[in-house]
């Protein structure tokens, strides 16, 4: 399969130069041990306290961190308001959520070191504890960031992967952002936790690609269930688990289920079921391999974390994450 096409070509270009400033930049996991020593601390109780309240959440905060650094690189410009807001693009409409928990994390950290976390490095280190307070793995995460200054809806529309997109445009998506196809299997497994709205994945049931019947990689069982929860003419926010019969614990057992054919969304089954020889080995290894998955996974995020930061004396710190200081 070509691995690139004409419909993200632009972005290529655009994102191999933020890869550039990203291999220059000086992201390092002290970066605020003098000016904000507490940062660390004060982040994981408030993360504890909103999953206390919602376990979902988990989920949603590791993908804010995810969408962010797909768009303009990870400056945090997924957390600004406003017409041209990320927020409003396609694959985030009614999709990303967890705003109120930054804000949360936000003011918590101004109020212990003002002017001096960016909401960029709250993003990763919110991402990072949403995952081992699910049992998954932890990491130093790489700090140093500095927040953007201009949202990006348009390039969201087209760099976020969509669940319906092709693996051969999923797999470019990520390339154009300097991710190869172990970090596209081993991020997908952030589906591990989390739920998604019916309209997410609604056409597999009831006329996948306008075929008239249901997508023939679902197993049975599963379809069953699923159409008994999202109704033909239901209004699309019905939500179930992507990963399922384990939800809200972060291991590797969603590998399990794309083998048995109970990838809740089309993007993750076609992982297995793609016709990409490369992806379907890399899943049959997580499933077998459960360390394995952990520590790709790590390298893979530190990886993202890494695209296009703003550093040095660009962008700014912003006091309140959703609008520009």
């Amino acid at each position: 399969m070509t691995r690139f096409n004409e419909y993200n070509s632009l972005f290529f270009v655009i994102n191999l130069f933020m890869l550039c400033s990203a291999v220059r930049s000086d992201l390092n996991a002290d970066f605020y041990k003098q000016t904000c020593p507490d940062l660390l601390k004060i982040v994981r109780k408030e993360v504890k306290d909103a999953l206390k309240i919602e376990m979902r959440m988990a989920a949603s905060l590791l993908r804010l961190h995810f969408v962010d650094c797909f768009v303009n690189g990870c400056d945090a410009s997924i957390l600004l308001d406003g017409s041209n807001s990320e927020k409003f693009a396609t694959p985030n409409l009614n999709s990303v959520r967890g705003f109120q928990v930054v804000d949360a994390v936000k003011s918590a950290v101004e109020s212990a070191c003002s002017g001096v976390v960016s909401c960029a490095d709250i993003l990763a280190l919110i991402a990072r504890d949403s995952v081992l307070l699910s049992g998954g793995p932890t990491w130093k995460v790489l700090l140093g960031r500095r927040d953007g200054l201009v949202p990006n809806q348009r390039g969201a529309n087209l760099a976020i992967p969509s669940q319906y997109d092709t693996l051969d445009t999923i797999i470019s998506k990520f390339a154009n952002v300097g991710l190869n196809v172990t970090d596209v299997v081993s991020l997908s497994g952030a589906h591990t936790i989390g739920q998604a709205r019916c309209a997410t994945f609604s056409k597999r049931l009831w006329n996948f690609f306008n075929t008239g019947g249901p997508d023939s990689t679902m197993e049975k069982d599963m379809l069953s269930d699923l159409r008994h929860v999202c109704l033909v003419n239901g209004d699309g926010n019905e939500t179930t688990a992507l990963d399922r019969n384990s939800n809200d614990l972060f291991d590797n057992h969603y590998y399990q289920n794309l083998l048995d054919g109970k990838g809740l969304l089309h993007s993750d089954q076609i992982l297995f079921n793609g016709g990409d020889d490369e992806t379907k080995s890399v899943v049959d290894n997580y499933r077998r391999k459960p360390k394995l998955f952990f520590d790709d996974f790590i390298k893979s995020m530190i990886k993202m974390g890494n695209i296009g930061p703003v550093t040095g004396s660009s962008g700014q710190i912003r006091k309140n994450c959703r609008v520009i200081n």
